[in-house]
């Protein structure tokens, strides 16, 4: 396994068709607040969150996943896994330099086992952020993205060799084996998770509420403002986490959660949880049933971006 060089994930940078559509989702109801916009790039924060921009919006013909960042300590963090990515045969597609994103920075991008484009960067600015404050129902920060892989173990190795993630959980099934992994980079119960499918793709972007009460009232404001939910409110078993789903415009899944797991990593052993259990995909068992219909709709479109860098 390799050292851990990261520290959390930053953001997740989408393109999108309509991008008008998508804009007035994600700084409307969704609740995240426009910082930055461009010749067809937006860039969208949590109030909450220190980081420049959670979510990063650009205008493209074809729907995509154009990259999930995550955050190293320092430059030497970011060379030190360059080097060690090179020396793993990881093929980088920007070598380690500056950043020219909202708050700047020292970075580089390179290839998942998958064809995703991930980046890691250190000394982003900072961005002047406030407490969420009660029954204020907006993100706080970007909680954790989950993948969509066609061959589950194949990726949660590599991401175990070369990334330093480690195993916090797995979601399995009498008949159709490990379904879930969930990984993590500090103590919070996981920052990714990569589920099986039937093809690369991103299976859901979650954003962390203030509370129970602001993930109800979140929740309520998208389902009234007429957007499809998929599946919530409930609470997981794997991760604690409460949980909402929703479709954006283009048919990403998008979650409110709350009070995700915090792990004492010297003592956590990895469970195997057998989601045909209804009590393991929703302990309160006030969600709609999970069916194939609700797992499909997770599945998204096949990204056509793997291996194809976003051109920005």
């Amino acid at each position: 396994m390799s050292q851990r060089l990261l520290t959390h994930l930053r953001h997740v940078d989408l393109a999108v068709p309509d991008y008008d559509k998508q804009l007035d989702f994600y700084s409307g109801v969704w609740g995240l607040t426009t910082v930055a916009e461009d010749s067809g790039i937006s860039f969208l924060a949590a109030e909450g969150s220190p980081e420049q921009y959670v979510v990063r919006l650009r205008r493209a013909t074809e729907k995509r996943l154009d990259l999930v960042s995550y955050g190293a300590a320092s430059p030497a963090d970011v060379d030190t896994l360059a080097e060690q990515l090179l020396a793993g045969g990881v093929q980088l597609i920007t070598p380690p330099g500056k950043l020219d994103t909202p708050g700047g920075g020292y970075g580089f991008r390179f290839f998942d086992v998958d064809g995703r484009t991930i980046e890691v960067s250190a000394d982003v600015e900072a961005r002047q952020h406030r407490r969420i404050e009660e029954k204020e129902s907006i993100p706080v920060r970007l909680s954790h993205v989950v993948l969509n892989s066609a061959d589950l173990n194949r990726t949660r190795e590599w991401y175990e060799q070369h990334l330093g993630f480690r195993l916090s959980d797995t979601l399995g099934h009498p008949r159709m084996g490990e379904v879930m992994h969930f990984m993590r980079i500090s103590s919070q119960h996981h920052s990714m998770a990569i589920a099986q499918g039937p093809h690369a793709s991103l299976h859901h972007v979650s954003f962390e509420m203030r509370g129970l009460d602001e993930y109800m009232r979140g929740s309520g404001r998208v389902m009234r403002a007429g957007f499809r939910k998929i599946w919530g409110p409930g609470r997981h078993l794997a991760g604690d986490n409460t949980f909402t789903y929703f479709l954006d415009p283009h048919g990403n899944t998008v979650e409110y959660t709350t009070e995700l797991e915090e792990l004492d990593e010297d003592t956590w052993h990895p469970h195997v949880y057998d989601f045909s259990q209804p009590e393991v995909t929703d302990q309160w068992g006030t969600a709609n049933p999970i069916n194939e219909l609700v797992a499909k709709e997770s599945f998204n479109d096949p990204d056509p971006g793997c291996f194809t860098a976003p051109p920005v």
